[in-house]
């Protein structure tokens, strides 16, 4: 195998992960192999499907006006609303079509430089699993509702998928200068969490966004949260919420200049200048800030999500 100090340039090949580098320990299920893909995808109950159905027409009720023109163009490519959990195979042959990506089924999280790896191969890792009735409006794990609904509309779009592919290749690197969390602010503030001018207005592509009906509301029109427009070395160095609404947003003018701040800068000069640590706080608005709305904060101020504060 490739090492991470000198990685194969076309990505053909796993790399071993270096002794010291820093990233979350996982336990990885007897039955996958180092690349982390499940032998098939589940076989879903009805009872699933059922949900993912649900989840679906719940969507679909609030993304209109919220969600980007290139979401809801996936949406119709793909035809995700044709009735229970989509089947990878069909799925990833028409999506390959579009854009030349396909969708590979996993257990759980999988490890930063597997991710990456299949990122950089054009493959999107989806959980193999769908959440309960009971965890039917909020699950800490990415379930394939979120993977595919979220995610997949958005990598039909060619400059969008571009972007997810050298952001997989950009992974690499952050291994070996121990930056993955600045690079996961990277991707928690784009592909999870990001919004993109229209001509209508403001509107989400993050997944994160796209997959609950509190957050497409709270994000695109709430008082409360801060929206930015991005800057890719601010970015990396703000913190982020995990299990509440963000308090802040940022916001991109088109997916090519996503792709032009991030394929064309100096990444090793950025992560040499980079702290251990994160700079700001994820409802901070700072001098060099392009702010299109700053945010009265006020749902984190009274508590967020665990005081039952309302999300305005």
């Amino acid at each position: 195998m490739a090492t991470l100090a000198d990685p194969q340039p076309d990505f053909a090949t796993l790399p071993d992960m270096a002794d010291d580098v820093f990233t979350a320990p996982l336990t990885k299920p007897d039955h996958v192999g180092d690349d982390w893909l499940e032998p098939a995808q589940t076989r879903y109950t009805s009872d699933d499907n059922a949900v993912w159905d649900d989840l679906f027409a719940r969507q679909m009720d609030v993304l209109p006006g919220r969600a980007c023109s290139a979401f809801l163009a996936g949406l119709e490519k793909l035809d995700l609303g044709r009735g229970g959990v989509p089947e990878f195979g069909t799925l990833s042959e028409e999506l390959g079509a579009l854009t030349g990506w396909s969708v590979v089924p996993v257990p759980m999280l999988i490890p930063d430089h597997v991710f990456f790896w299949h990122l950089a191969n054009r493959r999107f890792p989806a959980g193999n699993f769908i959440r309960t009735r009971e965890t039917f409006d909020y699950i800490e794990e990415p379930d394939v509702f979120h993977d595919v609904f979220g995610h997949v509309p958005m990598l039909t779009d060619p400059v969008y998928a571009d972007y997810m592919q050298e952001y997989g290749r950009a992974g690499w690197k952050a291994m070996r200068y121990n930056r993955l969390k600045a690079l996961g602010a990277l991707y928690w503030y784009t592909v999870e969490f990001g919004l993109i001018e229209e001509a209508d207005g403001v509107r989400a592509y993050g997944a994160g966004i796209l997959s609950g009906p509190t957050e497409a509301r709270f994000a695109v029109e709430a008082q409360s949260p801060n929206r930015i427009m991005l800057n890719v070395d601010r970015v990396m160095r703000t913190d982020y919420v995990i299990s509440d609404l963000q308090p802040t947003y940022f916001v991109i003018p088109g997916f090519g200049e996503l792709y032009r701040q991030t394929v064309e800068r100096d990444f090793d000069r950025l992560y040499r200048s980079l702290p251990s640590g994160f700079t700001y706080a994820n409802s901070a608005v700072i001098d060099v800030d392009n702010v299109l709305h700053r945010g009265t904060q006020e749902y984190h101020l009274r508590g967020g999500r665990g005081s039952g504060a309302r999300p305005v």
